[in-house]
């Protein structure tokens, strides 16, 4: 796996990742569905992991860093979205721990000037065997380093 990171951010920290919010993806009322946003964040996150060399396959064992739990999901909802259409969701990471970290997500227009909905999530790296918390390897942290928002 490497952990060179991928092309320049559109974003002063973290990556924008793109996304498309479709028809079906619309409630009743024509608004973009509440369950759909971690659903289209969890994607992104997959998409820019990928580029990472980090991927789930199918076993578990194999999985390496891809073997991970979430803890916790925060979200707000500021906007809603109306339309089906290009969209973004701007990631980063907010704390990399020995066996957990904390990313923040806001699902934005494609150019990243216009917030719908603001979050964060925690995962926890397992074990595949005992599904106890296990290190991120280090090529993992490497790269999640690259994704640390600063503190300031």
């Amino acid at each position: 796996m490497t952990a060179e990171a991928p092309a320049a951010p559109a974003v002063s920290y973290g990556r924008l990742v793109p996304v498309t919010v479709h028809f079906d993806d619309l409630d009743a009322l024509g608004l973009l569905h509440n369950a759909r946003y971690p659903v289209m964040v969890e994607r992104a996150w997959a998409e820019l992991w990928t580029e990472y060399g980090f991927r789930f396959e199918g076993d578990w064992a194999a999985a390496g860093d891809a073997c991970n739990a979430v803890r916790e999901l925060t979200i707000t909802y500021d906007a809603p979205v109306t339309r089906p259409g290009a969209y973004a969701v701007h990631l980063w990471l907010d704390r990399l721990g020995t066996t957990g970290l904390t990313y923040g997500f806001r699902f934005c227009s494609a150019d990243g000037a216009t917030t719908y909905a603001r979050g964060t999530r925690v995962l926890v790296r397992l074990d595949s065997r005992t599904l106890r918390p296990a290190p991120w390897s280090e090529t993992f942290r490497t790269a999640g380093r690259a994704l640390l928002r600063s503190a300031d």
